[in-house]
Protein backbone atom coordinates (compact mmCIF):
# COMPACT_ATOMS: atom_id res chain seq x y z
CA UNK A 1 0.00 0.00 0.00
CA UNK A 2 1.54 3.28 -1.11
CA UNK A 3 1.96 6.69 0.46
CA UNK A 4 3.49 8.60 -2.47
CA UNK A 5 3.05 9.24 -6.19
CA UNK A 6 5.53 9.54 -9.06
CA UNK A 7 5.68 10.15 -12.84
CA UNK A 8 5.61 7.38 -15.47
CA UNK A 9 7.37 7.27 -18.83
CA UNK A 10 5.92 4.87 -21.41
CA UNK A 11 7.98 1.76 -22.11
CA UNK A 12 7.63 -1.36 -24.22
CA UNK A 13 5.61 -4.48 -23.48
CA UNK A 14 6.87 -8.07 -23.57
CA UNK A 15 4.23 -10.67 -24.39
CA UNK A 16 4.21 -14.41 -23.66
CA UNK A 17 1.13 -16.53 -24.35
CA UNK A 18 0.08 -20.00 -23.21
CA UNK A 19 -3.42 -21.35 -23.79
CA UNK A 20 -5.39 -24.43 -22.70
CA UNK A 21 -9.06 -25.28 -23.00
CA UNK A 22 -11.15 -24.69 -19.89
CA UNK A 23 -13.40 -27.44 -18.59
CA UNK A 24 -17.12 -26.70 -19.02
CA UNK A 25 -17.82 -27.98 -15.50
CA UNK A 26 -18.29 -25.25 -12.92
CA UNK A 27 -17.98 -25.70 -9.17
CA UNK A 28 -19.00 -23.84 -6.05
CA UNK A 29 -16.45 -21.34 -4.72
CA UNK A 30 -13.62 -23.49 -3.32
CA UNK A 31 -11.98 -23.31 0.07
CA UNK A 32 -8.53 -21.88 -0.58
CA UNK A 33 -5.81 -23.77 1.21
CA UNK A 34 -3.99 -21.59 3.77
CA UNK A 35 -0.96 -23.82 3.26
CA UNK A 36 -0.96 -22.98 -0.45
CA UNK A 37 -1.06 -19.23 0.22
CA UNK A 38 1.68 -19.47 2.84
CA UNK A 39 3.86 -21.54 0.52
CA UNK A 40 3.81 -18.66 -1.93
CA UNK A 41 4.66 -16.23 0.88
CA UNK A 42 7.64 -18.41 1.81
CA UNK A 43 8.87 -18.20 -1.77
CA UNK A 44 8.46 -14.41 -1.85
CA UNK A 45 10.40 -14.18 1.43
CA UNK A 46 13.17 -16.35 -0.02
CA UNK A 47 13.30 -14.17 -3.14
CA UNK A 48 13.66 -11.04 -1.00
CA UNK A 49 16.33 -12.64 1.20
CA UNK A 50 18.35 -13.62 -1.87
CA UNK A 51 18.06 -10.14 -3.40
CA UNK A 52 19.07 -7.54 -0.86
CA UNK A 53 16.17 -8.05 1.56
CA UNK A 54 13.42 -6.54 -0.58
CA UNK A 55 11.31 -6.93 -3.71
CA UNK A 56 11.08 -3.24 -4.58
CA UNK A 57 10.58 -1.58 -7.95
CA UNK A 58 13.76 -1.56 -10.00
CA UNK A 59 15.46 -4.13 -7.74
CA UNK A 60 16.24 -7.71 -8.81
CA UNK A 61 13.91 -9.12 -6.16
CA UNK A 62 10.91 -7.61 -7.90
CA UNK A 63 11.58 -9.14 -11.31
CA UNK A 64 12.34 -12.47 -9.62
CA UNK A 65 8.89 -12.24 -7.97
CA UNK A 66 7.27 -11.64 -11.37
CA UNK A 67 9.07 -14.61 -12.88
CA UNK A 68 8.06 -16.88 -9.98
CA UNK A 69 4.36 -16.10 -10.34
CA UNK A 70 4.47 -16.14 -14.13
CA UNK A 71 5.95 -19.64 -14.13
CA UNK A 72 3.12 -20.96 -11.97
CA UNK A 73 0.45 -19.32 -14.13
CA UNK A 74 1.96 -20.51 -17.39
CA UNK A 75 2.04 -24.07 -16.08
CA UNK A 76 -1.61 -23.76 -14.99
CA UNK A 77 -2.79 -22.77 -18.46
CA UNK A 78 -3.17 -19.00 -18.17
CA UNK A 79 -2.27 -16.63 -20.99
CA UNK A 80 0.32 -14.29 -19.48
CA UNK A 81 1.63 -10.88 -20.46
CA UNK A 82 4.55 -9.07 -18.83
CA UNK A 83 3.99 -5.37 -19.44
CA UNK A 84 6.96 -3.06 -18.88
CA UNK A 85 6.99 0.63 -18.01
CA UNK A 86 9.51 3.14 -16.72
CA UNK A 87 9.24 5.19 -13.55
CA UNK A 88 11.77 6.74 -11.15
CA UNK A 89 14.56 5.90 -13.57
CA UNK A 90 13.95 2.16 -13.53
CA UNK A 91 11.97 -0.42 -15.48
CA UNK A 92 8.87 -1.77 -13.80
CA UNK A 93 6.68 -4.71 -14.71
CA UNK A 94 3.01 -5.64 -14.54
CA UNK A 95 2.07 -9.29 -14.87
CA UNK A 96 -1.34 -9.85 -16.52
CA UNK A 97 -2.88 -13.32 -16.68
CA UNK A 98 -6.06 -14.27 -18.56
CA UNK A 99 -8.00 -17.48 -18.05
CA UNK A 100 -9.24 -18.75 -21.44
CA UNK A 101 -12.99 -18.57 -22.02
CA UNK A 102 -15.84 -16.47 -20.73
CA UNK A 103 -17.46 -13.54 -22.47
CA UNK A 104 -14.61 -11.30 -23.73
CA UNK A 105 -16.94 -8.33 -23.54
CA UNK A 106 -17.50 -8.89 -19.81
CA UNK A 107 -14.21 -9.03 -17.93
CA UNK A 108 -13.85 -9.50 -14.19
CA UNK A 109 -10.38 -8.43 -13.10
CA UNK A 110 -8.63 -9.26 -9.82
CA UNK A 111 -5.41 -7.55 -8.81
CA UNK A 112 -2.77 -7.00 -6.14
CA UNK A 113 0.50 -5.11 -6.12
CA UNK A 114 3.60 -7.28 -6.07
CA UNK A 115 6.31 -4.76 -5.17
CA UNK A 116 7.60 -4.07 -1.67
CA UNK A 117 9.19 -0.94 -0.26
CA UNK A 118 13.00 -0.89 -0.21
CA UNK A 119 13.03 -1.21 3.59
CA UNK A 120 11.89 -4.82 3.70
CA UNK A 121 10.52 -7.89 1.94
CA UNK A 122 6.88 -6.72 1.99
CA UNK A 123 5.29 -10.01 2.98
CA UNK A 124 2.06 -8.53 4.33
CA UNK A 125 2.34 -5.45 2.09
CA UNK A 126 1.68 -6.95 -0.30
CA UNK A 127 2.88 -10.49 -0.54
CA UNK A 128 -0.36 -11.40 1.25
CA UNK A 129 -2.61 -10.06 -1.50
CA UNK A 130 -0.34 -11.32 -4.28
CA UNK A 131 -0.12 -14.83 -2.85
CA UNK A 132 -3.85 -14.99 -2.15
CA UNK A 133 -4.94 -14.08 -5.67
CA UNK A 134 -2.31 -16.48 -7.05
CA UNK A 135 -3.84 -19.30 -4.99
CA UNK A 136 -7.29 -18.34 -6.29
CA UNK A 137 -5.99 -18.32 -9.87
CA UNK A 138 -4.58 -21.81 -9.29
CA UNK A 139 -8.00 -22.89 -7.96
CA UNK A 140 -9.62 -21.60 -11.15
CA UNK A 141 -7.35 -23.88 -13.16
CA UNK A 142 -7.57 -26.84 -10.78
CA UNK A 143 -11.37 -26.87 -10.76
CA UNK A 144 -11.72 -26.21 -14.49
CA UNK A 145 -13.89 -23.21 -13.65
CA UNK A 146 -15.75 -21.99 -16.75
CA UNK A 147 -17.37 -18.68 -15.73
CA UNK A 148 -19.72 -16.62 -17.83
CA UNK A 149 -17.40 -13.62 -17.64
CA UNK A 150 -13.79 -13.60 -18.73
CA UNK A 151 -11.34 -13.75 -15.81
CA UNK A 152 -8.19 -11.63 -15.68
CA UNK A 153 -5.65 -11.45 -12.85
CA UNK A 154 -2.98 -8.79 -12.40
CA UNK A 155 0.11 -8.26 -10.27
CA UNK A 156 1.10 -4.59 -10.31
CA UNK A 157 4.54 -3.03 -10.21
CA UNK A 158 5.60 0.23 -8.52
CA UNK A 159 2.45 0.61 -6.44
CA UNK A 160 4.61 1.84 -3.58
CA UNK A 161 5.73 4.73 -5.76
CA UNK A 162 2.16 5.88 -6.41
CA UNK A 163 0.14 3.23 -8.27
CA UNK A 164 2.50 3.51 -11.20
CA UNK A 165 1.93 0.05 -12.67
CA UNK A 166 -1.85 -0.01 -12.50
CA UNK A 167 -2.00 3.58 -13.76
CA UNK A 168 0.14 2.62 -16.74
CA UNK A 169 -2.10 -0.33 -17.51
CA UNK A 170 -5.33 1.65 -17.37
CA UNK A 171 -3.92 4.64 -19.24
CA UNK A 172 -2.76 2.42 -22.09
CA UNK A 173 -5.98 0.44 -22.45
CA UNK A 174 -8.03 1.56 -25.46
CA UNK A 175 -11.40 2.98 -24.45
CA UNK A 176 -13.18 -0.01 -26.00
CA UNK A 177 -11.15 -2.38 -23.80
CA UNK A 178 -11.84 -0.37 -20.66
CA UNK A 179 -15.58 -0.69 -21.18
CA UNK A 180 -15.23 -4.48 -21.24
CA UNK A 181 -13.96 -4.54 -17.63
CA UNK A 182 -17.14 -4.87 -15.59
CA UNK A 183 -15.45 -5.00 -12.21
CA UNK A 184 -12.03 -4.77 -10.56
CA UNK A 185 -11.26 -6.55 -7.27
CA UNK A 186 -8.26 -5.22 -5.31
CA UNK A 187 -6.50 -7.00 -2.44
CA UNK A 188 -3.76 -5.06 -0.68
CA UNK A 189 -2.65 -6.28 2.79
CA UNK A 190 -4.97 -9.14 3.73
CA UNK A 191 -2.95 -10.78 6.52
CA UNK A 192 -2.10 -7.98 8.95
CA UNK A 193 -0.81 -9.33 12.30
CA UNK A 194 -3.34 -7.34 14.39
CA UNK A 195 -6.02 -7.61 11.73
CA UNK A 196 -9.08 -5.58 10.97
CA UNK A 197 -11.74 -6.65 8.52
CA UNK A 198 -12.44 -3.83 6.08
CA UNK A 199 -14.36 -3.72 2.82
CA UNK A 200 -14.21 -0.87 0.33
CA UNK A 201 -17.27 1.35 0.77
CA UNK A 202 -19.01 1.01 -2.59
CA UNK A 203 -21.91 3.39 -1.88
CA UNK A 204 -20.21 5.73 0.63
CA UNK A 205 -22.67 4.55 3.27
CA UNK A 206 -20.13 5.58 5.91
CA UNK A 207 -20.46 9.15 4.61
CA UNK A 208 -16.84 10.02 5.27
CA UNK A 209 -16.39 12.23 2.24
CA UNK A 210 -14.29 10.07 -0.09
CA UNK A 211 -17.41 9.44 -2.16
CA UNK A 212 -18.89 6.22 -3.57
CA UNK A 213 -17.28 4.03 -6.17
CA UNK A 214 -18.60 3.83 -9.74
CA UNK A 215 -21.97 2.17 -10.30
CA UNK A 216 -21.61 -1.52 -9.54
CA UNK A 217 -19.15 -1.06 -6.65
CA UNK A 218 -21.91 -1.61 -4.10
CA UNK A 219 -22.69 -5.00 -5.62
CA UNK A 220 -19.04 -6.00 -5.13
CA UNK A 221 -19.16 -4.79 -1.53
CA UNK A 222 -22.32 -6.78 -0.84
CA UNK A 223 -20.87 -10.00 -2.28
CA UNK A 224 -17.78 -9.68 -0.08
CA UNK A 225 -19.81 -8.81 3.01
CA UNK A 226 -22.00 -11.87 2.43
CA UNK A 227 -18.97 -14.16 2.66
CA UNK A 228 -17.72 -12.60 5.90
CA UNK A 229 -21.23 -12.72 7.34
CA UNK A 230 -21.24 -16.45 6.63
CA UNK A 231 -17.91 -16.65 8.46
CA UNK A 232 -19.43 -14.82 11.44
CA UNK A 233 -17.23 -11.76 10.96
CA UNK A 234 -18.49 -8.17 10.92
CA UNK A 235 -16.83 -5.72 8.55
CA UNK A 236 -16.14 -2.00 8.69
CA UNK A 237 -16.10 0.28 5.66
CA UNK A 238 -12.86 1.64 4.29
CA UNK A 239 -12.77 4.53 1.83
CA UNK A 240 -11.72 4.64 -1.79
CA UNK A 241 -9.02 7.08 -0.65
CA UNK A 242 -6.60 6.50 -3.53
CA UNK A 243 -3.97 4.54 -1.61
CA UNK A 244 -4.12 1.36 -3.66
CA UNK A 245 -4.52 0.09 -7.19
CA UNK A 246 -8.30 0.45 -7.43
CA UNK A 247 -7.61 4.18 -7.93
CA UNK A 248 -6.92 4.20 -11.69
CA UNK A 249 -9.91 1.93 -12.29
CA UNK A 250 -12.50 3.97 -10.42
CA UNK A 251 -11.09 7.11 -12.06
CA UNK A 252 -12.35 5.83 -15.44
CA UNK A 253 -15.68 4.56 -14.09
CA UNK A 254 -14.89 0.87 -13.57
CA UNK A 255 -16.66 -0.61 -10.52
CA UNK A 256 -14.22 -1.73 -7.85
CA UNK A 257 -14.04 -3.32 -4.43
CA UNK A 258 -11.98 -5.54 -2.20
CA UNK A 259 -10.77 -6.17 1.32
CA UNK A 260 -8.07 -4.75 3.60
CA UNK A 261 -6.85 -5.82 7.04
CA UNK A 262 -5.27 -2.51 8.06
CA UNK A 263 -1.91 -0.78 7.87
CA UNK A 264 -0.55 1.93 10.19
CA UNK A 265 -4.00 2.80 11.57
CA UNK A 266 -4.77 2.03 15.22
CA UNK A 267 -7.25 -0.66 16.22
CA UNK A 268 -10.02 0.72 18.45
CA UNK A 269 -11.43 -0.95 21.54
CA UNK A 270 -14.67 -1.59 19.67
CA UNK A 271 -12.81 -3.26 16.81
CA UNK A 272 -10.75 -5.37 19.21
CA UNK A 273 -13.93 -6.55 20.94
CA UNK A 274 -15.33 -7.73 17.61
CA UNK A 275 -12.19 -8.99 15.88
CA UNK A 276 -9.80 -9.85 18.66
CA UNK A 277 -6.25 -8.55 18.76
CA UNK A 278 -4.85 -5.57 20.61
CA UNK A 279 -6.65 -2.25 20.95
CA UNK A 280 -4.47 0.86 20.79
CA UNK A 281 -1.94 -0.86 18.53
CA UNK A 282 -1.43 -0.57 14.78
CA UNK A 283 -3.04 -3.20 12.57
CA UNK A 284 0.45 -3.78 11.18
CA UNK A 285 3.31 -2.56 13.39
CA UNK A 286 5.75 -3.61 10.67
CA UNK A 287 4.07 -1.57 7.93
CA UNK A 288 6.80 -0.43 5.47
CA UNK A 289 9.52 -1.75 7.77
CA UNK A 290 12.19 -4.44 7.59
CA UNK A 291 10.17 -6.64 9.98
CA UNK A 292 7.41 -7.16 7.37
CA UNK A 293 8.60 -10.73 6.96
CA UNK A 294 6.87 -14.11 6.74
CA UNK A 295 6.34 -13.96 10.53
CA UNK A 296 4.33 -10.73 10.13
CA UNK A 297 1.12 -12.55 9.12
CA UNK A 298 -2.08 -13.47 10.93
CA UNK A 299 -3.05 -16.87 9.55
CA UNK A 300 -6.75 -16.57 10.41
CA UNK A 301 -7.13 -13.25 8.59
CA UNK A 302 -5.15 -14.53 5.61
CA UNK A 303 -7.27 -17.68 5.38
CA UNK A 304 -10.56 -15.80 5.65
CA UNK A 305 -9.56 -13.26 3.02
CA UNK A 306 -8.30 -15.87 0.57
CA UNK A 307 -11.65 -17.65 0.81
CA UNK A 308 -13.47 -14.33 0.37
CA UNK A 309 -11.46 -13.62 -2.77
CA UNK A 310 -12.51 -16.95 -4.24
CA UNK A 311 -16.13 -16.30 -3.26
CA UNK A 312 -16.04 -12.90 -4.98
CA UNK A 313 -14.42 -14.24 -8.15
CA UNK A 314 -16.85 -17.16 -8.44
CA UNK A 315 -19.94 -15.11 -7.61
CA UNK A 316 -19.22 -11.97 -9.62
CA UNK A 317 -18.15 -13.86 -12.74
CA UNK A 318 -21.57 -15.45 -13.11
CA UNK A 319 -23.72 -14.31 -16.03
CA UNK A 320 -27.38 -15.12 -15.34
CA UNK A 321 -28.94 -16.96 -18.29
CA UNK A 322 -31.61 -15.36 -20.40
CA UNK A 323 -34.96 -15.42 -18.65
CA UNK A 324 -33.44 -15.46 -15.18
CA UNK A 325 -35.53 -13.70 -12.55
CA UNK A 326 -33.22 -11.31 -10.74
CA UNK A 327 -35.83 -10.11 -8.25
CA UNK A 328 -39.43 -10.99 -7.45
CA UNK A 329 -41.88 -9.96 -4.72
CA UNK A 330 -45.55 -10.93 -4.51
CA UNK A 331 -45.84 -9.32 -1.03
CA UNK A 332 -47.09 -12.53 0.54
CA UNK A 333 -44.32 -12.20 3.13
CA UNK A 334 -42.41 -9.21 4.48
CA UNK A 335 -39.20 -8.75 2.49
CA UNK A 336 -37.91 -5.42 3.72
CA UNK A 337 -39.93 -2.71 2.00
CA UNK A 338 -39.75 0.51 4.03
CA UNK A 339 -42.56 3.06 4.37
CA UNK A 340 -41.56 6.74 4.49
CA UNK A 341 -37.85 5.90 4.07
CA UNK A 342 -36.67 9.52 3.98
CA UNK A 343 -39.07 10.67 6.75
CA UNK A 344 -40.50 13.28 4.38
CA UNK A 345 -44.02 11.91 3.74
CA UNK A 346 -46.97 14.16 4.48
CA UNK A 347 -49.95 11.78 4.21
CA UNK A 348 -52.12 11.59 7.34
CA UNK A 349 -54.10 8.44 6.47
CA UNK A 350 -53.91 5.71 3.85
CA UNK A 351 -50.15 5.31 3.97
CA UNK A 352 -48.63 2.41 2.04
CA UNK A 353 -48.80 -0.95 3.76
CA UNK A 354 -48.42 -4.60 2.84
CA UNK A 355 -51.78 -6.18 3.49
CA UNK A 356 -54.92 -7.95 2.35
CA UNK A 357 -57.03 -5.15 0.85
CA UNK A 358 -60.70 -4.83 1.65
CA UNK A 359 -62.99 -3.91 -1.23
CA UNK A 360 -64.46 -0.38 -1.18
CA UNK A 361 -66.65 1.53 -3.59
CA UNK A 362 -68.59 4.75 -3.99
CA UNK A 363 -71.66 4.29 -6.14
CA UNK A 364 -70.57 2.46 -9.25
CA UNK A 365 -66.89 3.39 -8.80
CA UNK A 366 -64.66 0.74 -7.20
CA UNK A 367 -62.07 2.62 -5.18
CA UNK A 368 -60.20 -0.37 -3.74
CA UNK A 369 -60.13 -3.92 -5.06
CA UNK A 370 -60.54 -6.81 -2.68
CA UNK A 371 -58.56 -9.04 -5.08
CA UNK A 372 -54.79 -8.97 -5.55
CA UNK A 373 -52.92 -10.13 -8.64
CA UNK A 374 -51.62 -13.20 -6.82
CA UNK A 375 -52.01 -14.49 -3.29
CA UNK A 376 -53.80 -12.38 -0.70
CA UNK A 377 -51.47 -9.43 -0.12
CA UNK A 378 -50.33 -6.39 -2.06
CA UNK A 379 -48.87 -2.96 -1.39
CA UNK A 380 -51.91 -0.77 -0.86
CA UNK A 381 -52.80 2.66 0.50
CA UNK A 382 -54.72 1.71 3.62
CA UNK A 383 -55.75 -1.92 3.35
CA UNK A 384 -58.80 -1.92 5.63
CA UNK A 385 -62.18 -1.18 4.05
CA UNK A 386 -63.57 0.89 6.90
CA UNK A 387 -67.14 2.13 7.26
CA UNK A 388 -67.13 4.02 3.96
CA UNK A 389 -65.07 4.46 0.79
CA UNK A 390 -63.33 7.47 2.28
CA UNK A 391 -62.59 5.96 5.72
CA UNK A 392 -59.03 4.74 5.01
CA UNK A 393 -58.23 6.34 1.68
CA UNK A 394 -55.05 8.33 1.08
CA UNK A 395 -55.32 11.83 2.58
CA UNK A 396 -53.12 14.77 3.36
CA UNK A 397 -50.29 14.48 0.84
CA UNK A 398 -47.68 11.92 -0.23
CA UNK A 399 -46.86 8.40 0.96
CA UNK A 400 -43.72 6.53 -0.13
CA UNK A 401 -42.55 2.93 0.10
CA UNK A 402 -39.09 1.69 -0.87
CA UNK A 403 -37.86 -1.79 -1.74
CA UNK A 404 -34.81 -3.46 -0.23
CA UNK A 405 -31.59 -3.16 -2.26
CA UNK A 406 -31.52 -5.17 -5.48
CA UNK A 407 -28.15 -6.07 -7.06
CA UNK A 408 -28.44 -6.04 -10.85
CA UNK A 409 -25.96 -8.00 -12.99
CA UNK A 410 -23.58 -6.03 -15.16
CA UNK A 411 -23.86 -6.11 -18.94
CA UNK A 412 -27.42 -7.43 -18.88
CA UNK A 413 -30.67 -6.48 -20.58
CA UNK A 414 -33.15 -6.05 -17.73
CA UNK A 415 -36.89 -5.52 -17.55
CA UNK A 416 -38.89 -4.35 -14.53
CA UNK A 417 -42.54 -5.45 -14.48
CA UNK A 418 -45.31 -4.84 -11.96
CA UNK A 419 -49.07 -4.50 -11.59
CA UNK A 420 -50.68 -1.33 -10.27
CA UNK A 421 -53.81 0.77 -10.11
CA UNK A 422 -54.81 4.34 -9.25
CA UNK A 423 -58.49 4.90 -8.35
CA UNK A 424 -60.28 8.15 -7.54
CA UNK A 425 -63.59 9.98 -7.63
CA UNK A 426 -64.41 13.05 -9.71
CA UNK A 427 -63.15 15.33 -6.95
CA UNK A 428 -59.56 14.32 -7.84
CA UNK A 429 -57.13 16.42 -9.87
CA UNK A 430 -53.82 16.12 -11.70
CA UNK A 431 -52.09 16.85 -8.39
CA UNK A 432 -53.01 13.30 -7.31
CA UNK A 433 -50.81 10.50 -8.63
CA UNK A 434 -49.10 7.13 -8.34
CA UNK A 435 -45.44 7.06 -9.37
CA UNK A 436 -42.74 4.37 -9.60
CA UNK A 437 -39.03 5.16 -9.70
CA UNK A 438 -35.84 3.13 -9.95
CA UNK A 439 -33.06 4.64 -7.85
CA UNK A 440 -29.40 3.68 -8.26
CA UNK A 441 -26.54 6.07 -8.94
CA UNK A 442 -29.25 8.10 -10.69
CA UNK A 443 -33.05 8.08 -10.42
CA UNK A 444 -35.43 7.29 -13.27
CA UNK A 445 -39.21 7.56 -13.16
CA UNK A 446 -40.65 4.52 -14.93
CA UNK A 447 -44.34 5.21 -14.32
CA UNK A 448 -46.47 8.25 -13.52
CA UNK A 449 -50.27 8.12 -13.57
CA UNK A 450 -52.11 11.29 -12.53
CA UNK A 451 -55.63 11.87 -11.37
CA UNK A 452 -58.39 13.85 -13.10
CA UNK A 453 -61.82 15.30 -12.30
CA UNK A 454 -63.61 12.07 -13.22
CA UNK A 455 -64.46 8.76 -11.61
CA UNK A 456 -61.81 6.05 -12.18
CA UNK A 457 -62.46 2.53 -10.88
CA UNK A 458 -59.58 0.43 -9.61
CA UNK A 459 -58.35 -2.12 -12.16
CA UNK A 460 -55.06 -3.98 -12.10
CA UNK A 461 -52.86 -2.77 -14.97
CA UNK A 462 -49.55 -4.19 -16.17
CA UNK A 463 -46.44 -2.09 -16.60
CA UNK A 464 -43.14 -3.27 -18.05
CA UNK A 465 -40.08 -1.12 -18.64
CA UNK A 466 -36.46 -1.61 -19.74
CA UNK A 467 -34.04 -0.77 -16.90
CA UNK A 468 -30.84 -1.97 -18.60
CA UNK A 469 -29.28 1.43 -17.91
CA UNK A 470 -29.00 0.29 -14.28
CA UNK A 471 -27.14 -2.96 -15.09
CA UNK A 472 -24.28 -3.51 -12.68
CA UNK A 473 -25.77 -1.21 -10.06
CA UNK A 474 -27.47 -1.84 -6.75
CA UNK A 475 -30.90 -0.21 -6.94
CA UNK A 476 -34.16 0.25 -5.06
CA UNK A 477 -37.69 0.49 -6.43
CA UNK A 478 -39.54 3.46 -4.94
CA UNK A 479 -43.34 3.77 -5.14
CA UNK A 480 -45.13 7.03 -4.31
CA UNK A 481 -48.79 7.97 -4.19
CA UNK A 482 -50.30 11.36 -3.45
CA UNK A 483 -53.62 12.90 -2.54
CA UNK A 484 -52.48 16.44 -3.04
CA UNK A 485 -55.77 17.90 -4.21
CA UNK A 486 -58.54 19.33 -2.03
CA UNK A 487 -61.08 16.89 -0.58
CA UNK A 488 -60.32 14.17 -3.14
CA UNK A 489 -60.72 10.43 -2.65
CA UNK A 490 -57.65 8.53 -3.88
CA UNK A 491 -56.50 4.90 -3.57
CA UNK A 492 -53.51 3.09 -5.11
CA UNK A 493 -51.94 -0.37 -5.06
CA UNK A 494 -48.93 -2.26 -6.45
CA UNK A 495 -48.39 -6.03 -6.73
CA UNK A 496 -46.09 -8.66 -8.24
CA UNK A 497 -42.87 -6.69 -8.79
CA UNK A 498 -40.27 -8.59 -10.85
CA UNK A 499 -36.98 -7.88 -12.59
CA UNK A 500 -35.96 -10.33 -15.32
CA UNK A 501 -32.77 -10.63 -17.34
CA UNK A 502 -33.81 -10.87 -20.98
Amino acid sequence: MNLARATVAVGLAVVTTTLVAASPANAAPPDISLASVKAHLTQLQSIATANGGNRAHGRPGYLASVNYIKGILDAAGFSTVVQSFTTSGATGYNLIADWPGGDPNQVLMTGAHLDSVTAGPGINDNGSGSASILAVAQAVAATGFAPGKHLRFAWWGAEELGLRGSQFYVNNLPAAERTKIKGYLNFDMVGSPNPGYFVYDGDNSAGTGAGPGPAGSTQIEQVIRAKFTALGVTMDDTDFDGRSDYGPFIAVGIPAGGTFTGAEGIKSSSQASRWGGTAGQAFDVCYHRSCDTSSNINDTALDRNADAIAHAVWTLSEVPPTGTTIYSDTFETATGWTVNPASTDTATTGMWERGNPGGTSSGTTTTQLDATVSGVNALVTGAAAGASAGANDLDGGTTTVQSPTIALPAGATLRLSFQYYLAHLNNASSADFVRVRVVGSTSTTVLTVTGAASNRSAAWTSSSVDISAFAGQTVRVVVEAADAGTASLVEAAVDDVTIVRL
